[in-house]
């Protein structure tokens, strides 16, 4: 069927959006930036607030993993929860309002207990609210392509990240101390809110712009298995996240090892995040040409991460960050863009769950390891990381010949 008319017309009729796929790619991308101004400026010092209270370097690894995991593990829920209602607009409003709240809590919080809560509720908001939203602009992906639409959403939302960190780094600088850096995270929160409902009013239906979705979904021959290469799909990105560290551990180094100042270790996030938003760029860029094969650049990047980032000279822990985050921005991008074209229209949420909850659990099993290893011997850290480098090669072959389904 060529018209999607006729499809639609024994339901009720579709609500007509005001915006092209472009400019809701766009705009999503506005939402996500002020959203990242948030939480990713408050992750930029998670790692050195968490260590005032007396936490360990294991124990940073621990709660900053779990933070991650919570972010992709309960997608297992809320990315079925979304396929099954289609209510995708609730479910990533109510995720970013639990974001947006939880993060100026932590300048009031006194003890350690209370601050990492906070660190875990601002990352279930994630969970919440990014299986809906991925689907939504997959839809809209249709017609932009994958890559691009997934490149551009990342390379707005690293934008904030960005940001977040810099203005924390000023307030730390002025203050002295952590705390005024997270309340004033609460300004660019309630504009994210704002622009989120605005943007819910602009495009009621985003599976409008996507026919094709809506024509399998009513057809009685839809798959309902996920592919066998979306198994195989997981289960390297997994293997390559379990050596991948979160940035709360690279910032303890440099909190206890007197590395750097401490107001420009936010800095170092932003130079991350600066360059997370290029890679997402170029790497969304091929992806559409060549497909997965495009991402193995990222392993030899993540197996020299520790050798930089768990230096002690500051030039080697700039050129950390930056490495760090080139990963992080394929991972964010491109990565996700995949799942899209894997995994079945109608079972994008659902896939996009699972795929993120074992990459989230992997991140947790990662961290928590780097961090345990950095308390005995950098050469663990780095043997650890270049081995699970090696062994997501060896998943990624079969992936990287086999030309992209979609």
């Amino acid at each position: 069927m060529t018209d999607p008319e006729p499809i639609s017309a024994p339901h009720a009729p579709i609500s007509p959006n005001r915006l092209s796929p472009w400019s809701f790619v766009v705009r999503f991308g506005l939402v996500s930036m002020l959203a990242d101004f948030v939480y990713e400026g408050a992750r930029s010092i998670t790692g050195p607030y968490l260590a005032t209270f007396g936490a360990s370097a294991a124990l940073v690894g621990f709660l900053t993993g779990a933070g991650e995991a919570v972010a992709l593990m309960f997608r297992m829920v809320t990315g079925p929860l979304s396929d099954r209602t289609g209510r995708h607009w609730a479910l990533s409003i109510a995720g970013y309002a639990i974001t947006i709240v939880s993060v100026p809590l932590l300048a009031v919080t006194t003890s350690l207990w209370p601050a990492a809560a906070l660190v875990i509720s601002e990352r279930f908001g994630k969970a919440v609210r990014s299986p809906a939203r991925d689907t939504m602009l997959a839809q809209a992906s249709t017609a932009t392509g994958r890559g691009k639409t997934f490149a551009v959403h990342e390379a707005l939302d690293q934008s904030g990240a960005l940001l977040g960190p810099l203005l924390v780094a000023a307030t730390i600088a002025i203050s002295g101390g952590y705390r005024l850096g997270f309340a004033v995270l609460a300004v660019p929160g309630i504009m994210a809110l704002l622009t989120l409902i605005r943007l819910r009013r602009a495009a009621p239906t985003p599976a409008a712009y996507d026919p094709g979705h809506r024509a399998l979904r009513e057809t009685s021959t839809a798959p309902t298995r996920l592919p066998i290469r979306f198994w195989l799909y997981v289960a390297f990105t997994a293997t390559s996240m379990t050596g991948f560290a979160t940035f709360g551990v690279l910032a303890y180094h440099l909190q206890v090892r007197h590395v750097i100042a401490a107001e420009l270790i936010p800095v170092t996030y932003a130079a991350a995040m600066g360059t997370a938003a290029v890679a997402a760029l170029g790497s969304g860029w091929l992806y559409d040409r060549i497909g997965l094969r495009g991402l193995i650049i990222a392993l030899p990047l993540s197996a020299v991460v520790p050798m930089l980032s768990f230096a002690t000279a500051p030039i080697l822990v700039w050129a950390g960050a930056v490495v760090w985050g080139g990963v992080l921005g394929i991972h964010e991008s491109t990565l996700r863009a995949a799942v899209a074209d894997i995994v079945p229209a109608h079972r994008r949420g659902t896939g996009y769950g699972i795929f993120t909850a074992t990459y989230g659990l992997a991140w947790l099993a990662g961290s928590t390891v780097i961090g345990a290893l950095y308390g005995h011997s950098l050469a663990a850290v780095t043997a650890f990381v270049i081995g699970t480098q090696v062994v997501a090669l060896a998943l990624f072959v079969p992936l990287a010949v086999a030309r992209t389904a979609g």
